[in-house]
């Protein structure tokens, strides 16, 4: 090749790159693969029995990972929902925009939310052709500056907060409450148990689909987050007086909440084969932060509001049965902003260059055309109380004043300590947190990373326990 075609190659790179943003007669390719993303709420690392639970049955996700390919070094972007919602959404650490630092979104605001402005998932897979519609939790900001219609999705019908009640679909308790229960951007009323509704609106869906037109199914549960209500609970929905629900629940109706939401995806699954869609739909399972007080995360320690692994190690599953093949088990280190990315490769698509992703396309490690590869992943938490890195198999911690450095591929737990044996990795670490951490937005002092009630002791870290944090 020429010097001069070399250099007209590459001058006109940039114009190759920007179509790949843009809307294309030839982007609604019946080659481009359906898309049903699954969100679960709170789900423990080995909440699945295919991660390690005995103690009730998730057939269906079982065999869903048996089909496809199951992360065991999956993480979430924040040990909180909305947090991780905003990197999930967008493909980029949390801390970028204002909103992600709530932890998390407490209430209606109209500066607080994602902005309609900034390209996401759906609105960068519309460019590509796509149907979008989420069925489930938004969290993302409240109408009428923010929500899912604003910002990609063609439909919505779900809650816009982070919690509601299973059966009255509100957000608290009293007569004055009003439902979180929207279909676009009207109050809806219906009845049925919240799992139920969802997953029966996701059937309705796939069960519409065209051939030939792809599609995005965001299909976010509220389930197993609290309250502790499983199918029939009517009774103990009625006599909560606190939607946080500390005076209630138990491992059997945790079970059979995580049971019900096993069941409702395997009715959405089972509509894909009806359709004849499996073949050729991508569908994740993922947790938005690890799991609750009622959850399983062995060998795993802490839960959710914690940086230790317990609180943002999820399960995380993709099947792709055209392009995935059946039964892998994968090592690679992961994390939700991943998955924009990965999915616009799937979809033919990229992320917008004026917002670079800081996420990987994994589609490569999926598909058995690259190998894995080391990751660096950083986190922080409760106005920088909580600090990790991890990197290669090491993880810095920092939980208020006490400073640790795991390899925590050996030890899972983090129970030794390794900072004094190895100094120089403790050092670069912490140097490398602190040079991240200026990149991203400051904590200030209107921003929500509080939520302790009452009088609450310390762990042996120092922290309060998460199952008594208002999240």
């Amino acid at each position: 090749m020429s010097n001069i075609t070399r250099r007209r190659v590459l001058q006109s790179l940039p114009a190759l790159a920007l179509a790949n943003y843009l809307p294309t007669a030839h982007a609604a390719s019946k080659e481009q693969p359906n898309i049903i993303f699954i969100l679960a709420d709170d789900m423990g690392h080995a909440d699945l029995g295919v991660y390690g639970q005995t103690d009730y049955r998730t057939p269906h996700l079982d065999r869903l990972a048996a089909q496809g390919i199951r992360f065991t070094q999956a993480y979430a972007n924040s040990a909180v929902c909305s947090a991780t919602r905003f990197a999930l959404i967008t493909g980029r650490y949390q801390y970028r925009l204002r909103g992600g630092l709530e932890e998390p979104i407490a209430g209606a605001s109209d500066t607080i939310g994602l902005p309609p402005t900034h390209p996401t998932l759906p609105s960068l897979l519309k460019q590509q052709g796509y149907g979008t519609a989420l069925i489930g939790k938004w969290h993302l900001g409240y109408l009428p500056t923010f929500g899912p219609l604003k910002s990609g999705y063609d439909s919505f019908f779900g809650n816009y907060g982070g919690a509601i009640d299973y059966f009255t679909h509100k957000p608290g308790v009293g007569p004055q409450m009003k439902e979180d229960l929207y279909e676009g951007e009207v109050p809806v009323q219906q009845v049925g148990y919240y799992t139920d509704l969802l997953g029966a609106r996701a059937v309705d869906f796939v069960r519409k689909q065209q051939a030939g037109k792809p599609f995005l199914l965001s299909l976010h549960y509220t389930a197993p987050h609290w309250p502790w209500e499983g199918p029939g609970d009517e009774a103990v929905s009625r006599d909560i007086d606190n939607i946080f629900h500390y005076d209630g629940g138990d491992l059997a109706t945790y079970g059979r909440m995580v049971e019900s939401l096993d069941a409702s995806i395997g009715r959405v699954l089972k509509a894909l084969d009806e359709k004849g869609l499996a073949d050729n739909t991508i569908v994740i399972f993922t947790s938005d932060n690890g799991g609750e007080r009622f959850s399983k995360t062995w060998p795993l320690t802490g839960q959710k509001t914690e940086l230790l692994e317990g609180g943002i190690r999820v399960p995380a599953i993709v099947r792709w049965p055209g392009r995935i093949k059946a039964g892998q088990v994968s090592e690679q280190v992961a994390i939700s902003m991943d998955w924009l990315p990965t999915l616009l490769a799937a979809a033919g698509g990229a992320p917008d260059p004026a917002y670079p992703t800081d996420g990987q396309n994994l589609l490569p490690i999926l598909t058995g055309q690259a190998q894995n590869n080391e990751r660096t992943l950083l986190w922080r938490y409760k106005a920088n109380a909580q600090r990790a890195i991890r990197s290669g198999n090491w993880k810095y911690l920092k939980i208020g004043k006490n400073e640790f450095l795991f390899d925590v591929v050996k030890d899972q737990r983090e129970r030794a300590n390794l900072a004094k044996r190895n100094p120089q990795v403790f050092a670069q670490l912490k140097a490398e947190w602190e040079a991240w951490n200026q990149k991203m937005l400051p904590i200030t002092a209107d921003v929500r990373t509080h939520g302790v009630t009452g009088n609450v002791q310390p762990d042996r870290y120092g922290v309060s326990p998460a199952s008594l944090l208002v999240d």
